[in-house]
């Protein structure tokens, strides 16, 4: 039944792509890493809009700056993609993992910061390897004590880790600095053709653009860790953790490896937004960024790689573009403040009619149709 499943699977499109030339899938692959880059200059992004005779449906946003949003959009990618090594990859369920997000900026901020009570005035670069570690030995302290646990439990203490994490900096009027947070935080080095600095306040396209370009890093390092033995060790553990410790499999250590790994991602993605915000306070790193980072996994396909980075995009993305829906029918319509409900609907269908994920790992896609097929009643053969 299963093979039945493949055959079909790979009938369809990715069927078809798998089947063309490798040169021709490099080539296609370069293209679309062109196309990400040039995206946010205005002069590229004015003729991708929908023929339909109202600027309101471009595929630009109309009421924000466009570079910007993409930012905001590949923030969420990097998110969802480290989020997936955790629960797609190794399936834990992290309902924290903004705490780790959060460590990594206000790690940034305190080194980097004149305004820092520490003191320090580090380079934002220098400071950047610091908060990756910091957010990577949060994970594995966090990790050591509450892996052992699994499902709700397991979900509950994350959580719990991230709400302390936002509460103690709210609160805490020292090093922190409490609500009034932490500004004046530098920009990333470099400087344009014109000697001016590339990283400053007005464009946000340099950001995105070293965003992008760490996603593709974190892809290449990602992929590679789940062809190799620890991600077959991850996957053994999702699908079975006990079968996997009778097989001889060290489950609690591939878990923390994810773990580590997966903070380590949200700890580099905080300190760029550190970075390109100048000022972070604790009002940045709310439970709702938690759930919305765990819906877009979950909405894309858990356990694929391609899919957490279509359920970031269109997480984000979906109701920045809705903005031009309330103009173009004259109503004041804000998609952003609907973002709970709308996701909340949207999951509930992905659920009913797609458990699998909008791009679904080929494991999980063919056991959901065995399920499937196990629910059918079958019909009694009648006895002779």
């Amino acid at each position: 039944m299963t093979a039945t499943v493949n055959k079909g699977r790979l009938s369809g499109a990715k069927g078809r792509w798998a089947a063309m030339p490798k040169q021709i899938r490099w080539a296609g692959i370069a293209a679309l890493v062109v196309l990400l880059y040039i995206l946010p200059n205005k002069w590229f992004y004015e003729y991708l809009g929908f023929p339909i005779g109202s600027e309101y449906f471009a595929l630009y946003t109309t009421r924000s700056d466009f570079a910007g949003v993409l930012f905001d959009t590949a923030v969420f990618v990097l998110l969802a993609v480290g989020l997936n090594v955790v629960v797609g990859f190794a399936g834990l369920l992290d309902l924290g993992y903004f705490g780790f997000y959060a460590l990594g900026a206000y790690t940034v901020a305190l080194l980097t910061s004149p305004e820092s009570r520490l003191g320090t005035n580090w380079p934002w670069l220098a400071a950047v390897p610091i908060a990756v570690m910091v957010a990577m030995v949060s994970g594995v302290i966090l990790g050591g004590p509450t892996l052992r646990l699994r499902g709700d439990y397991l979900a509950i203490v994350t959580l719990g880790f991230a709400e302390m994490i936002r509460l103690y900096a709210a609160r805490n009027e020292g090093v922190l600095q409490g609500q009034r947070g932490i500004p004046a935080i530098p920009h990333p080095p470099g400087t344009g053709s014109d000697g001016k600095p590339l990283f400053g306040v007005v464009d946000s396209r340099p950001y995105y653009w070293l965003l992008l370009t760490l996603i593709l890093l974190v892809i290449v390092l990602v992929r590679n860790l789940a062809n190799s033995r620890v991600g077959r060790a991850w996957v053994a553990t999702r699908e079975d953790e006990d079968a996997a410790e009778v097989m001889g499999v060290p489950t609690f250590k591939y878990k923390l490896w994810a773990f580590a790994i997966g903070a380590a991602v949200a700890g580099l993605t905080g300190a760029v937004f550190a970075g390109k915000q100048t000022f972070i306070n604790s009002d940045q790193f709310v439970l709702e960024s938690s759930i919305l980072v765990l819906a877009a996994v979950i909405l894309g396909g858990a356990g694929n790689i391609k899919g957490a980075i279509v359920g970031g995009a269109i997480t984000w993305y979906l109701p920045e573009w809705l903005r031009g829906v309330g103009d173009l029918i004259g109503v004041e319509f804000d998609a952003a403040e609907y973002r709970i409900l709308i996701f909340g609907l949207v999951i509930i269908v992905m659920m009913i009619f797609r458990p699998q994920g909008i791009v679904p790992n080929r494991r999980r896609a063919a056991e959901f149709a065995d399920r499937r097929q196990e629910a059918v009643p079958q019909e009694k053969v009648p006895s002779e």
